[in-house]
């Protein structure tokens, strides 16, 4: 292993952690070291430790042998709040919201303002206006419970908790797996701004070219060892990659030929309880629709409509050759329709229940007799999905929360795998994967429409959306202003449809369209 000293100067130096789940070895005699006013990359593949070392420092998990120094003094949290009266503040990956709460109190939980053991309610919420001002987004009101939030609103509104804190070191867990590229900009507007006055960030994130634009040093983590330190400025995409995944990788967005055939999927002036306006749209057999858009621009609202999510209050679904003004998600089930939620905690997954049956809830039929669970049978299918889509895993059996984020992610898709989709509505489905995994989803969407199933692909990921699709749809406030085939779109060009809600014109399409090649 390559490994770099610990400067002298560090403001936190994490040393020989170790740390076994079961007979998991999560962490192997790592070595960490973070400075004053610097963001420092942790990288690597989902279940490679990241997560882990982080938790160990923010308290939620101890650590089975190591030793942690802060500011030179030997530190050791016993829970989460130790940790934070310390200065150190976490954003988790997985949303770590109260959500029957509203925005300010989610925002000041456990740093509510008294006097006199009465709360000081109006210093809270100028304190917590001016965190969502910093985040750049003022219009999410303090008073709204966080639970009619969409996931990127809540994702913002934990960066906001987090700013409020005056954290010294600043973890950041997959920051932007929910954020729109504006909304990633101002985010590295906000870093700058903490950097400056010597806040300390550990920045989490398996989008690489993010992290070569925002971090100062990396380590890299491969199976729970430490693989590499250095500068971020001498290392290459490439190299990093090769560090996580211990491999050269060949190829990021891999394209499979395929044909597109008749409509399976039709929106006719469809208008649900959370949309803003009515939708036309047409999706065909083997075909990629993606769709692009700003944070509550109206994407997953219609995708949830379609599956029955939200009740329809105008227009109508033709799936297949059936037209119908209603929707359940059991009916769009049997229709051969298969969802995957962006929200994988609140809606993607029973956390408590197994892999196993997290895999297979939506399509027993091929385990059923007599009335009957035939579960051996059922066991090795699912052993069979955790080898095809590479998920770390103890066991079929083992419960779902206790897999990474991104091993999560690959359960959901496997699900729908296991279902037999025809018509595949997927939400953000990257979302905390790593750049492995990515392609390999990359890929099975080119399989799976080369063997003629449809795919509506939601993501504000737009280098993923040009390699990828055949087709984008761009949303503005609701609106579905624009559908082009991917040749006709760049970055700039959907940046401005989504932003402005206008059409560019077709000589700025054609001055910005090598570049948009470039980036595919």
């Amino acid at each position: 292993m390559m490994n770099c000293s610990p400067p002298s100067g560090s403001l936190l130096r994490m040393e020989h952690i170790s740390k076994r789940f079961g007979a998991t070895c999560a962490l192997d005699d790592v070595d960490f070291d973070l400075r004053k006013g610097e963001v420092h990359a942790l990288i690597g593949e989902n279940g490679a430790g990241k997560s882990t070392l982080v938790k160990i420092l923010s308290g939620a998990v101890a650590a089975d042998q190591g030793s942690i120094s802060l500011e030179g003094y030997s530190f050791k949290s016993s829970n989460p709040l130790a940790s934070r009266k310390q200065g150190i503040a976490m954003i988790y990956q997985e949303l770590n919201l109260a959500p029957h709460l509203s925005v300010e109190e989610n925002i000041m939980l456990g740093r509510e303002i008294q006097r006199l053991g009465f709360v000081k309610r109006k210093t809270m919420q100028e304190a917590v206006e001016k965190a969502l001002e910093l985040v750049h987004h003022p219009e999410i009101k303090s008073h709204i419970p966080v639970k009619k939030l969409s996931v990127g609103a809540k994702q913002i509104v934990e960066i906001a908790r987090a700013l409020v804190g005056k954290a010294k070191v600043l973890i950041m867990d997959e920051p932007t797996s929910s954020l729109t590229q504006e909304d990633t900009l101002r985010l590295f507007q906000v870093i700058r701004q903490l950097k400056n006055q010597g806040v300390s960030i550990i920045y989490i994130s398996h989008f690489l070219e993010e992290v070569q634009k925002v971090a100062d040093r990396f380590t890299v983590l491969r199976d729970g060892k430490k693989i590499h330190t250095g500068r971020m400025e001498e290392i290459s995409v490439d190299d990093l990659i090769q560090m996580m995944v211990g491999q050269k990788f060949v190829e990021m967005f891999p394209r499979i030929d395929h044909e597109i055939g008749e409509v399976v999927l039709q929106l006719k002036g469809l208008k649900g309880k959370r949309m803003a306006t009515k939708v036309d749209l047409a999706l065909r057999r083997g075909e990629i629709l993606g769709v692009a858009g700003l944070i509550g621009a109206g994407r997953t609202e219609t995708l949830r409509t379609v599956f029955g999510l939200d009740s329809i209050e105008k227009g109508t679904i033709v799936v297949g050759t059936i037209e119908t003004d209603k929707g359940a998600p059991w009916i769009r089930i049997g229709q051969s329709v298969g969802l995957l939620s962006e929200d994988r905690q609140e809606e993607g997954m029973a956390l408590s229940l197994s892999v196993a049956d997290n895999l297979t809830l939506s399509r027993f039929s091929p385990y059923k007799k007599w009335g009957l669970l035939r579960l051996k049978k059922r066991r090795e299918a699912v052993e069979f999905r955790l080898k095809q889509a590479k998920i770390k895993a103890q066991d079929p059996e083992q419960p779902v929360f206790g897999l990474s984020g991104g091993n999560q992610q690959k359960v959901a898709l496997a699900r729908l795998l296991h279902q037999e989709a025809d018509i595949l509505l997927l939400d953000e489905p990257t979302r905390g994967i790593d750049v492995m995994s990515k392609s390999q989803i990359y890929e099975w969407m080119g399989k799976l429409v080369q063997q003629g199933k449809a795919i509506i692909f939601v993501s504000s990921y737009l280098p993923e959306l040009l390699g990828v699709c055949d087709k984008i749809a761009v949303f503005h406030r609701g609106n579905l202003i624009d559908i082009r085939p991917v040749p006709d779109w760049d970055t700039q060009s959907i940046m401005t449809v989504a932003t402005l809600g206008r059409i560019p014109n077709e000589n700025q399409v054609e001055n910005s369209d090598r570049q948009g090649k470039d980036e595919r």
